[in-house]
C-alpha cells in the first residue's frame, strides 16, 4: 500500500493551468507538473472534498 498524500487547491490549481507568460507561475507550474508525474507513481493522492469544491 502507498502513503497517502493530502492535496491542497493550490497544487491542483497549478496543474491545471494554462500557459503564464509569468516566470514565477510557469516555474512553478512545471514544478507542480514534474512532481505530479513522480508523486502519482509514488504515492496515493488524496483530495478533500473541500479541495473538489474549491477547484470546481
Amino acid at each position: 500500500m502507498l502513503p497517502s498524500v493530502y492535496l491542497e487547491t493550490s497544487v491542483v490549481s497549478y496543474l491545471v493551468a494554462r500557459p503564464s507568460r509569468d516566470l514565477v507561475v510557469a516555474g512553478r507550474r512545471e514544478v507542480t507538473r514534474e512532481w505530479w508525474r513522480m508523486a502519482a507513481q509514488q504515492y496515493t493522492l488524496v483530495a478533500s472534498d473541500l479541495v473538489v469544491k474549491e477547484v470546481g
